[in-house]
């Protein structure tokens, strides 16, 4: 069994929490010692292994990637965890590192960087080996493991021994994380994980997405392997080497009885007769676990049924001509003052508004109606916690404001004291416990990487490095979603389709569960039904024109999850990614919707990825469409669901730009993306404007990005970009009522300080300026009501509130984990704010908005609004502001940010404070190339 580590400091941060009841038993000690013996698994160290030779970042990479690499546990590890806050080895000791940048970062030096990230050379020293095995008991592959952080060093003297081990060691990482996800990609996690609510949550919200059959996983496969040749075939190959050695590791561990002991405690194995099965990997199981994946991050687009209800909100409100105007206003397709990932001027025009728009099909007012998901529930399934989980599922699977997350900044060597290029990148995935990515380093035939993959899908690095290149992506959201409007006949079920009436496809999931030791949710189960159409899933129903429809969207990437394959191997292959230009073209064989950003030693790279469809002319992206011939896709066939897409040249990309940044923001010039909120406020800018500064003083090096990343992440964008504006409307004359006199103080002197959400000392879980960020929270969403509302009437500041939420602070319940994830201002009303108070001040305004909204449009009555709501505001309690969950007392304003690694498994760790970064994140610098 893999031995104990003592309780760390972060351990002592862990709020108290009930134990199950079988972890009171007085037995407790007894079952930890009978559990115990039979574990051990044998690990001889290899002395001799030493540092690739074949690594040309001369010791400037480096990475993170918490809580820690180890996310099996056995049984009686998960005992000693809830019982005494034990750590199993290596499933905490990234925490600590990642935690302490957000204290540390005022003092980074280039050689401090290690302090709070791994070494992230290729191989292990030899006396930093930890472990040396062969999986399988095979002769052509080893997998290493260092010391410091157990990060598996695979290596392979062929590509199947490779693939295998690779294959072994996600198994001995993530094993019920992999298997809890390929149960969420096929709609079934309730029955296999148990029934709270959460899980409900979560299988809703992917099979809503991705309604799939088991034939629809093969013929994905299929379709993969025999439109892509030698490299198909390749992929195929390894694909079912990693299996082999996934399923090695769960007949070992399931022999020697150190399988996780989520088993255990879900009612799948017996600890004291070993009784249950785990079930096997097969091939089909790695596209589930894509669709989950895929649909998660990388699939910009939707939202076209919420943008004609609030289309519609506007032409009632002001008439069409001048409700189209409002409207175009707010969504800001093409904002002139948005920041820009490209940022030469450089125009890659893609989803704009046609001159006279075709075919589109908007809902009759009031006739909308979300297409039901969950029938016959039973059990806890019926009550009012399942019913609002499922709500929020399908809120979170049809806007288009998808939590994409994730940054990146990458600055050209001509601006580097080195004179080579510096990158500091990586993805925000949530933050898990065990977390869904996972690190390794993979070397054999064809094979050269380290970095991170999503756990059961690790064949290959996803994001990472190469032996002289590095690579990186953040989700861009353009849109490969559309909506069309199918024209019902006979009845609810039926279609039209070019002329004739066709059935429908009705998919179904039956899920049940009972109460278990892991999860005590009273007995249940519930049917999940889709129904298909040859232009995707039903969404929605309503009357276009008095006509009955059915509004379904069909994505690019829709039984295509498998295709990426591809791009990710050509990145694992010294000997196809040897340029900028060579890495866009491995990157162009990624349907997902993603930035990519590349770095060696002499140059820097951005490709935007995706299918991007052909659309017909005259067809709005922004809105749904008739089902009918002439609005499809340009050459798109049904059956296989292809098209014709952007050629990748039209898609925004560049080589050696002086500097990159992106945080989810516009790529680029008349590059429209789905999610609205591209305007001259986002969060980008705080990325920007470091960014530029430290290009333009020029030597820049590793630390000094490092640090303005981290700055950035401690930014409150409100405060920084947004509040010296208001103030300054509030400061146009003498403030008067001493109560908004002093918040207005407390707020300045906050701005002054650098409106930074920051512990006033390391672990002190107390912010300075800590009232000032009370104030600014509570206030946001009134100020924004008393700004707005007046004027565009309750209906449309609904429905515009639909399109785009109006705050994303850290405390909110956001992102794919709820709330305390980390990821912040992603969406918010920040822009809308920003132009209508510079515009109520006088000031010029590009793109602003069709009117003034702010007091109706004087500085005066604006002035009172905001005053007043700034007096309601200051008077709410920190209880009141933060009124507290099942983390965090009423009133804890830094718990109420902190982050939290979410249970996905037995093992829990502490709170960290809130940081706005990547969750796996690598800062490299390359001194030489091949």
């Amino acid at each position: 069994m893999p031995r104990r580590t003592p309780r760390t400091a972060l351990d002592r941060q862990r709020t108290p929490r009930r134990f199950p009841k079988f972890l009171g038993a007085a037995s407790i000690c007894a079952l930890i010692a009978a559990l115990l013996s039979p574990l051990t698994q044998a690990a001889a160290a290899d002395s001799t292994t030493a540092l690739a030779a074949n690594d040309y970042c001369g010791g400037q990479c480096s990475d993170i990637l918490p809580p820690g690499q180890n996310g099996n546990a056995t049984l009686a590890q998960i005992l000693l965890n809830q019982a005494f806050g034990i750590q199993p080895d290596h499933a905490e000791d990234q925490l600590g590192p990642y935690n302490n940048l957000a204290s540390g970062a005022a003092t980074l030096t280039d050689a401090k960087i290690n302090d709070f990230f791994n070494d992230a050379s290729f191989g292990v020293a030899s006396d930093q080996v930890a472990s040396s095995t062969a999986p399988g008991g095979r002769t052509d592959v080893t997998i290493v493991r260092d010391k410091k952080t157990g990060v598996p060093h695979i290596t392979g003297t062929t590509r199947y021994g490779t693939e295998y081990g690779a294959g072994y060691a996600a198994a001995q990482d993530r094993l019920w994380l992999m298997d809890v996800f390929r149960h969420v990609g096929r709609g079934q996690l309730t029955s296999f994980a148990g029934g709270a609510s959460s899980n409900q949550g979560l299988e809703q919200e992917f099979w809503r997405n991705a309604p799939y059959t088991e034939a629809d996983l093969q013929n994905q496969i299929d379709n993969a392997i025999a439109n892509n040749g030698a490299r198909g075939q390749q992929a195929l190959a390894d694909a079912n080497a990693y299996i082999d050695g996934i399923n090695a590791y769960i007949d070992a561990s399931d022999s020697g009885r150190y399988f996780p002991g989520e088993y255990v405690l879900t009612g799948h194995k017996d600890s004291i007769t070993n009784a249950g099965t785990i079930d096997h990997f097969k091939i089909t199981d790695l596209v589930a676990l894509a669709s989950v994946i895929g649909s998660l991050f990388g699939s910009g687009g939707g939202g076209e049924v919420n943008n004609a209800i609030s289309l519609l909100a506007a032409q009632s409100k002001y008439g069409v001509t001048e409700g189209t105007k409002v409207w175009e206003s707010f969504r800001e397709r093409n904002d002139p003052e948005a920041v820009l990932t490209v940022h030469n001027g450089e125009s890659f025009p893609y989803a704009s508004k046609p001159d006279t728009a075709q075919g589109e099909a908007l809902p009759d007012a009031g006739s909308v109606t979300q297409e039901p998901l969950v029938y016959d529930r039973t059990g806890s399934a019926a009550t009012a916690t399942a019913t609002s989980a499922s709500a929020t599922a399908a809120a979170t699977t049809l806007t288009s404001a998808k939590r994409g997350m994730s940054n990146a900044l990458v600055v050209s060597g001509k601006y580097t004291a080195s004179g080579h290029p510096i990158a500091v990148f990586g993805p925000q995935t949530g933050y898990f416990a065990p977390q869904l990515l996972m690190l390794q380093e993979i070397q054999g035939p064809g094979l050269s990487a380290r970095g991170a993959s999503f756990a059961g899908l690790s064949m290959y690095v996803e994001l990472g490095r190469g032996q002289d290149y590095s690579w990186s992506a953040t989700t861009s959201g353009q849109d490969i979603i559309d909506t069309y409007a199918v024209e019902l006949c006979q009845d609810d079920y039926h279609y039209l389709y070019h002329g004739t009436c066709t059935a429908m496809d009705k998919v179904e999931r039956t899920n049940s569960w009972k109460p278990t030791t892991a999860d005590g949710t009273a007995a249940g189960s519930y049917r999940m039904q889709v129904y298909r159409t040859k232009y995707g899933p039903v969404e929605y129903r309503a009357t276009v024109g008095g006509k009955k429809v059915a509004y379904t969207t069909l994505r690019s990437s829709y039984m295509h999850e498998a295709d990426s394959i591809i791009g990710f191997q050509m990145l694992n292959d010294p000997d196809y990614v040897k340029s900028p230009q060579t890495f866009q073209s491995a990157v162009q064989h990624i349907n997902y919707t993603f930035n990519w950003f590349y770095a060696d030693s002499s140059h820097t790279a951005y490709y935007n990825s995706g299918d991007n469809p052909v659309r017909a002319a005259g067809v709005d992206a922004e809105f749904p469409v008739w089902a009918q011939a002439a609005y499809e896709w340009q050459n798109w066939d049904p059956t296989t669901n292809t098209a014709s897409y952007t050629p990748p040249s039209a898609h925004p990309n560049s080589v050696d730009q002086d500097y990159y940044i992106s945080w989810n923001n516009k790529q680029a010039k008349d590059y429209t993306t789905a999610p609205w909120g591209d305007g001259s406020v986002h969060r980008g800018n705080l990325l920007e404007d470091r960014v530029k500064k430290l290009v333009a003083a020029g030597g820049v090096t590793r630390s000094s990005l490092t640090k303005a990343m981290a700055d950035a992440a401690l930014a409150d964008l409100r405060a920084e970009d947004v509040l010296p504006k208001l103030l300054k409307v509030i400061n146009s004359s003498t403030v008067t009522d001493t109560t908004a006199a002093a918040a207005v103080t407390k707020l300045s002197d906050w701005v002054t300080a650098g409106a930074k959400r920051k512990e006033t000392s390391a672990g002190s879980k107390a912010y300075a300026n800590a009232d000032a960020i009370r104030i600014l929270d509570a206030w946001w969403p009134l100020l924004v009501k008393a700004e707005f509302q007046p004027g565009l009437g309750t209906d449309l500041y609904t429905a515009f509130s639909n399109n785009l939420p109006i705050d994303e602070s850290p405390s909110a319940a956001h992102g794919p984990t709820g709330a305390h994830a980390g990821s912040s201002f992603q969406y918010g009303w920040w822009s809308y704010v920003d132009k209508d108070i510079r515009a109520v001040l006088g000031e010029s305004v590009q793109g602003g908005l069709s009117q003034k909204y702010c007091g109706g449009g004087t500085l005066s009555a604006c002035r009172d609004a905001l005053i007043s709501t700034l007096k309601t505001a200051a008077g709410l309690t920190a209880a009141q502001v933060y009124p507290g969950d099942d983390q965090c007392s009423a009133g804890d304003q830094w718990c109420a940010d902190s982050i939290v690694q979410r249970t996905l498994g037995g093992i829990k760790h502490g709170k960290i404070t809130w940081q706005n970064r990547p969750t796996y994140q690598q800062v490299v610098e390359y001194t030489s190339h091949r």
